[in-house]
């Protein structure tokens, strides 16, 4: 069980959360892997769930592909919906979406729907490492090796994300710019794990993988929670 754990190390900053659900899914065949099976829910709602307990109702979903089916596997959420006419051009068109119309705050999570192993202390720990960090720098976890979801980027970085034309995502801006990046040290697993394959998703099909597992719903007007 996911518990909840409350933390005033993550109010020095607020959240919002971009949830990224627009993607063809091409590598899994025939299947949307947002809408395969995760402890008896769809991945996408499994996700999402996560992030309403650790950041409260600040979520807005970026859909494109399959936008009917997946706003139907989130029903009953408090979530806010953005639609992505351009999705098929690529993950950097929802990234832009996302940051142009979501409600201003100090910072936001722009976090990927195919990562189910992803807890609430996972995003709460990620978050207060940003506190603890250069809170006008980009954070993105790091475990030695690779780079992991979701990231943190501050308003102050918004517009020039926004900027770059017909590339405004962040994996260019961030490699172009070193020296506006966290490299924050975070080792779970649910940071670097995300279904892309039917392989993929077969291999987390174990007991060590997390399934059966799944996050409590948000309290009343959001629960912030996990924050170690």
């Amino acid at each position: 069980m996911f518990v909840a754990v409350r933390s005033s190390e993550v109010t020095a900053v607020d959240f919002n959360v971009i949830l990224l659900a627009a993607g063809l899914s091409r590598r899994m065949g025939s299947q949307n892997k947002l809408l395969l099976d995760w402890a008896g829910r769809p991945v996408i709602r499994h996700v999402a769930r996560t992030y309403l307990a650790a950041v409260g109702p600040h979520l807005w979903v970026v859909t494109g592909f399959d936008a009917d089916r997946i706003r139907a596997a989130l029903a009953g959420l408090s979530l806010r919906y953005l639609h992505n006419e351009n999705y098929s051009t690529g993950q950097q068109s929802s990234v832009a979406k996302g940051l142009a119309a979501a409600a201003e705050a100090s910072a936001t999570l722009i976090g990927l729907g195919d990562q189910p192993l992803l807890t609430p202390a996972d995003i709460g720990a990620l978050m207060a490492a940003h506190n603890r960090a250069d809170t006008r720098r980009i954070s993105i976890p790091h475990n030695g090796v690779h780079r992991g979801n979701p990231i943190i980027i501050p308003h102050s970085l918004r517009a020039r994300i926004l900027a770059r034309g017909t590339q405004p995502g962040c994996r260019k801006f961030t490699r172009s710019n070193p020296d506006l990046v966290n490299a924050l040290p975070l080792d779970s697993a649910g940071f670097y794990t995300d279904i892309d394959t039917p392989e993929d998703y077969a291999a987390l099909q174990t007991p060590h993988a997390g399934i059966g597992t799944d996050p409590p719903p948000p309290g009343p007007g959001g629960n912030r929670t996990a924050h170690p």
